[in-house]
């Protein structure tokens, strides 16, 4: 059902290129990313090649740099090697981590991201680094983390194609999901009814429908999901979850 510009989207196989809606269009919908730091790091190429198989939409590669956050993992190297692993179709949403955001737009477009989510924490000039990034041809997200509050992020929600709300602390992963944290999806969907909104951490079978009915539409799960004996199943699963509330939302305006 189409109402009040609120697209119910059933993603097919192979349809992955391009999972995030423009920021002027009308319609949001159901999107599944697997974070695949949670997966077997010795054959990450392979890994990121199944969870697409088993129908994810797009693939969430977290970037840590030992400062902003006190792990490190991979950088843009590692990206151009998974890119020429998986092909141009899968859409790599970087989640950047760093403590220096602007340092590494152009490195990470080169190597083929298709998103650059940074953090609001991190950077004095939200505007200038969102502008660098669509001239660097990729897509703009914008992350907060747990203690910042989602009002700092509304001057720039116009802006960028997508807002992350942490629902954990970055930097580790298996962390308990933060259910104290919906309030601010809610507030952004209220408020921003067309855009993007992604929750990572903590996100699998369990707590999906918090997320779901407060108006996350864009999924981050890890070890939930990439562990799980049946990961198209648990993808389907989130997917339902998300498009239900979609679908409930758009018939209750």
């Amino acid at each position: 059902m189409l109402r009040l510009g609120i697209l119910i989207r059933v993603s097919l196989p192979g349809l992955h290129a391009n999972p995030t809606n423009s920021r002027h269009s009308m319609a949001y919908s159901a999107k599944i990313g697997p974070s695949i730091l949670s997966s077997d790091l010795s054959c990450l190429g392979s890994e990121c090649v199944r969870m697409m198989e088993c129908g994810a939409d797009y693939l969430h590669l977290d970037v840590m740099d030992g400062h902003f956050v006190p792990n490190i993992t991979f950088g843009h190297p590692m990206v151009e090697c998974l890119r020429k692993t998986v092909g141009q179709d899968p859409f790599f949403d970087m989640h950047m981590m760093v403590s220096r955001p602007e340092q590494w737009v152009k490195p990470m477009a080169a190597a083929g991201a298709s998103q650059y989510t940074f953090h609001l924490e991190a950077t004095t000039n939200p505007g200038n680094l969102i502008k660098e990034i669509r001239e660097s041809g990729m897509k703009v997200g914008l992350a907060i983390k747990p203690g910042t509050t989602v009002e700092e992020l509304a001057p720039w929600a116009n802006q960028i194609d997508m807002a992350l709300v942490m629902t954990v602390e970055p930097g580790f992963g298996g962390q308990k999901f933060m259910e104290d944290m919906m309030p601010k999806v809610s507030w952004l969907r209220s408020q921003f009814p067309s855009l993007d909104i992604e929750v990572d951490g903590g996100v699998g079978p369990d707590t999906i429908h918090k997320c779901a009915e407060a108006g996350a539409n864009m999924i981050v799960s890890g070890s939930a999901l990439i562990a799980s004996d049946d990961p198209r199943s648990v993808i389907a699963l989130l997917r339902t979850a998300v498009a239900e509330a979609i679908q409930k939302r758009s018939l209750d305006r």
